[in-house]
């Protein structure tokens, strides 16, 4: 293959980067969400033994079925977009079969007329019967550009093949990789049905105990309220400590220019900050929200549930002071680090590796994950707080 016809299809591949860096973000974002539906499985499937109420039971489907049903969509999006690639690429062996043949049939008919014209006598003749040197000198030229014009067609066709080839061929691996993506999508719908006939099952039986449920999930609320407000008080006290050490009134923190620094490389890093925990899978998101399994029923919360694996600890979003370690009911621990004006809280601890007033780094371990005994479930409680307002956490941790 010459210099020309490797720079054309350089050129072709690249005319196809559109095509290709939108499936190729198709196809990350498939496979993120196809690892997030794996981990989903594999952290409940820890509790699966564990005899458990309705209402945990529809939680866990509810969970699934979202995440099934955006893997689904990932698919489609993903086959929608290998479908106009596999669309243009046809389109496109097409035309150039078309010009190919064309190239080709031209090319022949003037290499036969060239010869069937013209031999090497004939064109020494054609030469010696100039009148003068300046008509010799021009059909010399002539003859010259002709010579030209055949090698340049022969290595337009060479190019043209090699681009038709280089389309078959991707043209097939497209094809393959639709085969594969939609298999992929009937298993994951297959598996989505199966969840969605195991949530119209459970539904009637937390109908039948609804009132219950109702008020146990009011007597969470009231719990979670608590921990709220006591959140409220620490920071509350954190920042009155801090403005009279630094002899300055103020609502929220009154900042050194040490810790407007820290609050600035904080708010810098929103979407980027890294998740709490290695793995994990968010339960219930930040806000007001309608219960997923009672109509009628609203919770909040002023940060996230994170689901994770056994013995899993906790670690800091961003460098920071810890503030407090608070104990809470049933002696788990509550980290609370400050970030300039900034709070990051980690609840549900069983044990804490940090103590207040420690400075403490990036994804540095702060405490193991609280294990129920009963549903065996290991659960980080999350929060993100600008002085005493609340912050939803999926704004600023990547990709919550």
């Amino acid at each position: 293959m010459n210099s020309k016809s490797f720079l054309f299809i350089v050129l072709f591949l690249l005319s196809l980067s559109i095509f290709s860096q939108t499936r190729k973000e198709l196809e990350a974002q498939r496979k993120e969400l196809q690892e997030q539906v794996n981990q989903i499985q594999k952290l409940l499937s820890q509790t699966r033994s564990v005899e458990k109420t309705e209402l945990e039971e529809l939680n866990e489907l509810n969970l699934q079925i979202n995440a099934q049903a955006k893997l689904i969509k990932a698919f489609n999006a993903e086959a929608k977009s290998l479908n106009r690639e596999i669309s243009s690429n046809q389109k496109e062996i097409k035309s150039l079969a078309t010009e190919l043949k064309t190239l080709k049939d031209d090319y022949a008919d003037m290499i036969y007329k060239s010869y069937k014209s013209k031999s090497q006598n004939s064109r020494i003749m054609f030469l010696l019967s100039s009148t003068n040197f300046h008509q010799a000198y021009k059909r010399l030229q002539y003859m010259k550009q002709y010579t030209d014009f055949r090698k340049a067609q022969g290595v337009q066709i060479s190019e043209k093949s090699d681009k038709l080839l280089i389309l078959n061929d991707t043209l097939n691996i497209r094809k393959k990789e639709k085969d594969a993506l939609a298999k992929e999508s009937i298993i994951a719908q297959q598996e989505i049905e199966k969840r969605k006939n195991q949530q119209q099952e459970v539904v009637a039986k937390v109908k039948k105990k609804e009132k219950k449920y109702i008020s146990q999930i009011k007597r969470k609320q009231r719990e979670e309220r608590k921990i709220d407000k006591k959140i409220d008080k620490i920071i509350r006290a954190a920042i009155a400590k801090n403005n009279k050490k630094v002899g300055k009134k103020s609502s929220g923190f009154a900042m050194t220019s040490e810790a407007k620094l820290l609050a600035e490389k904080f708010e810098g890093n929103k979407g980027k900050l890294p998740w709490p925990l290695e793995k994990g899978v968010v339960t219930r998101r930040f806000g007001t929200q309608a219960h997923p399994t009672i109509p009628g029923i609203t919770v909040e919360s002023a940060g996230v549930y994170i689901l994770t694996e056994k013995s899993s600890n906790a670690r800091a979003v961003f460098e920071g002071e810890v503030i407090e370690i608070q104990v809470t009911s049933g002696n788990k621990k509550m980290v609370l680090i400050l970030h300039g004006n900034y709070i990051t809280a980690y609840g549900n601890l069983e044990t804490v590796l940090v103590k207040s007033g420690d400075k403490v780094s990036t994804k540095q371990k702060i405490g193991r994950v609280y294990t129920d005994k009963i549903s065996k479930k290991t659960m980080l409680k999350f929060y993100i707080r600008k002085n005493i307002k609340p912050l939803n956490p999926a704004s600023w941790i990547y990709k919550m």
